[in-house]
């Protein structure tokens, strides 16, 4: 049985939310799930899920690494916390994935540090999936490393095109290169040679794409550094927030909205479920040798449930061998 390690004290409500989630995936898919934590919390918490799924089990880890703690530093120094003890439970083989809603540095500086990187790759970097007019895109790097070089996009290209047609199903994942225009001649002396080493690539490259064509849904994988890709991602989770709430405000301004709300309920409901970061559950950290999901701080327990579920895609789907196969 597939084995999934997740990081209890994780999450900004942890470890309610975690281990709510945990409960949530253990009892809808074959997994076992080790809740990596304080075990006095954890079990305090499960207490509220009796009977406990039998599928679940602690692994505890008295320490704790916070939000705003220095990624290395706390790496090194709290050997014992959460995050650590979860990478090393991936670096040992006795899970097959972990799961991590916690520090994104830490979690990407331990997983690095711990698993190593796959063969041939140089950077590991974070991929975000994102809603398009025509179905998900990848987007990677979503900001695991911000100085990148032009072989390390190339190689975000390999990780993402491998990603998005043995998880997605896209049989030829298009890639295209966030730059600010589509000519070739756009762009810093960084991405125009990057652009070179993917025109050379035998990949699927479309070319330039410009940041308003991230949700167009024309290419399936977006390769940026991790800055760029951060930045966007952020705006993007703002603006999808803004577009949630001023519409629910104007919705509520008359009797007549209110009469349209009404009418138009089973459309909203879709429109904000597409756009919840929720339903994708996290990003997966492409390119260490290991399973790692990167959640969201504020995951509610749908995400950290659908986040397990995307480490689980992982492992039956070997992306990782098939990440070495296209980059050797």
């Amino acid at each position: 049985m597939i084995k999934i390690a997740l990081d209890a004290m994780g999450s900004d409500n942890s470890p309610s939310a975690d281990v709510e989630g945990a409960v949530l995936a253990a009892r809808e898919f074959d997994y076992d799930i080790v809740m990596v934590g304080d075990a006095g919390l954890i079990e305090k918490e499960l207490d509220k899920y009796r009977p406990i799924p039998e599928n679940i089990s602690i692994h505890h880890a008295p320490e704790v690494i916070s939000m705003h703690e220095q990624p290395v530093l706390s790496v090194r120094r709290k050997k014992q916390s959460s995050i650590v003890v979860l990478a090393n439970l991936a670096k040992e083989k006795k899970v097959d994935a972990i799961v991590s809603a916690g520090n994104t540095g830490a979690m990407v500086c331990a997983a690095t540090l711990k698993c190593r990187l796959l063969p041939g790759i140089e950077r590991a970097g974070i991929g975000v999936l994102m809603p398009t007019l025509k179905g998900t895109v990848l987007m990677i790097d979503g900001g695991a490393n911000i100085d990148a070089k032009p072989k390390h996009l190339l190689q975000y290209a390999i990780m993402g095109s491998a990603y998005s047609q043995y998880i997605l199903n896209n049989r030829s994942p298009k890639i295209g290169l966030l730059n600010i225009g589509e000519e070739e001649s756009k762009g810093t002396g960084f991405l125009k040679d990057a652009y070179g080493l993917l025109e050379l690539s035998g990949l699927n490259f479309i070319g330039n794409i410009e940041g308003r064509d991230i949700f167009g849904g024309d290419c399936d994988v977006i390769v940026c550094d991790g800055l760029v890709g951060n930045v966007a991602l952020k705006v993007s989770e703002s603006t999808a927030h803004a577009i949630v709430e001023m519409l629910r405000r104007e919705l509520k301004s008359s009797l007549l909205s209110k009469l349209a709300a009404i009418l138009g309920k089973s459309a909203f409901y879709s429109l904000k479920r597409k756009m919840d970061y929720a339903e994708y559950g996290g990003a997966p950290l492409l390119g260490i040798d290991g399973i790692c999901i990167i959640c969201h701080g504020s995951s509610p327990s749908k995400a950290i449930k659908n986040a397990i579920r995307v480490a689980g895609e992982e492992v039956i789907k070997n992306v990782n061998q098939h990440i070495v196969e296209k980059v050797t």
